[in-house]
């Protein structure tokens, strides 16, 4: 069992509390054992799971209660929790959450009810399309174009590396609109799945499985009312969404390292070796060591990012970013470690840490490499440092 005296730390309410502890026990029952084939169907027996037994509630703010915002302390544990025991059901979870973000913090009321009381009951997966094949980090280079047209936009374009893709019912689009150059010149709009101009253009598979795909816009007519915020906020909103979730996958990644960390020990000692259990190696004791700081390292930055977005700081760009960077890069180092205590069975297709290894791999990539993450820190250190003068 891993550890779980950080619950006790300041950062959490006893609401947290009560919630880790019954997502503990549902996770142990349900997610235990999520298969890996047939990857969209699994994807959509998870989200109608999470739908029914109540835990998507908590990816969206409910519509019908005007003010309500995102707890992002809860949004961490659920994410930790379900991290530890399944990666894809982890995922399913996040992307409910931010696939449906911008809408949730600048859609109207109309656009609130129409989408985000189905992704919190489970009934409609949620996608946001930002990246193209030549803007990823640098998404003020969006090509995509939304040219009005009357009452509604006509989309074309392409976007890259987009999850849920082929599998959800609407998809929130970052396009350039023009009204200024660059970043102040993107907007965001809701295009459902079957829209005509519209479609999949390709499926694509990477080491650690999850729908991921690409779009294509030709023609995609959408009504205006479709537009998420106002015209030329697109990226505004968008940094406000990745402000909330960028921190949240600090929290999967600290999942991932605990699960890592437990099998790691389950492992070293129970193996004997030269007369004696692994663990009562020097060595050993040094990485399992070195593991269990860096995961409360992680925990500190993650949940002190959590706290401080929910007691109401407008932005947490600078805690959000470090927590994303510096979690997600301990748990590769405390997932290989993993792999290296367990050896040979480190490496067996199907073993919870090789399967560990290939997950975390891409969260050093995604809602911003581990190079921007630290040049976001580094500005606000040198924006909160009286530079010397030239």
């Amino acid at each position: 069992m891993s550890d779980r005296t950080y619950l006790n730390w300041p950062f959490f309410e006893p609401r947290h509390r009560e919630l880790s502890a019954q997502l503990e026990t549902w996770s142990a029952k349900h997610l235990a054992h999520v298969p890996h084939d047939e990857l969209d169907r699994t994807c959509r027996t998870l989200v109608e799971q999470l739908g029914t037994d109540g835990w998507l509630r908590h990816a969206a703010p409910d519509p019908a209660q005007p003010g309500a915002s995102y707890d992002v302390r809860t949004i961490c544990l659920i994410r930790e929790t379900m991290g530890r025991y399944s990666a894809l059901a982890e995922f399913t979870f996040a992307m409910q959450g931010l696939g449906s973000s911008a809408i949730a913090l600048a859609g109207t009321d109309a656009q609130k009810r129409a989408f985000l009381t189905g992704v919190r009951a489970g009934e409609r997966i949620a996608a946001f399309a930002l990246t193209e094949a030549e803007s990823g980090s640098d998404l003020a280079s969006v090509a995509t174009t939304a040219v009005r047209d009357g009452d509604t936009f006509v989309l074309n374009g392409g976007k890259k590396w987009i999850s849920n893709a082929g599998i959800a019912d609407f998809y929130v689009v970052l396009a350039r609109t023009g009204e200024a150059p660059g970043a102040k010149g993107l907007s965001l709009f809701v295009v459902e799945a079957n829209t005509p101009g519209f479609r999949i253009s390709e499926r694509l598979s990477t080491i650690a499985p999850h729908p991921l795909g690409s779009l294509e816009f030709k023609e995609c007519r959408v009504a205006a009312d479709r537009l998420v915020g106002r015209a030329g906020d697109g990226f505004k909103i968008t940094m406000a969404a990745l402000d909330v979730f960028r921190t949240t996958v600090g929290a999967a990644a600290l999942g991932f390292s605990r699960r890592a960390l437990d099998e790691a020990v389950a492992r070293t000692t129970s193996r004997q070796l030269f007369g004696a259990p692994l663990s009562a190696m020097q060595a050993t004791q040094a990485k399992l060591a070195d593991m269990a700081v860096a995961i409360d390292a992680s925990a500190l930055l993650v949940y002190r990012a959590a706290w401080t977005k929910d007691s109401g700081a407008e932005r947490v760009t600078r805690e959000a970013s470090m927590a994303k960077y510096f979690s997600t890069e301990s748990a590769q180092r405390v997932i290989d470690s993993a792999v290296q205590l367990c050896g040979a069975l480190g490496v067996l297709s199907g073993h919870p840490v090789e399967s560990l290894y290939r997950e975390i791999r891409a969260l050093r990539i995604y809602e911003g490499a581990s190079e921007v993450q630290q040049q976001i820190i580094a500005r606000a250190v040198l924006a909160d440092t009286d530079q010397p003068r030239r």
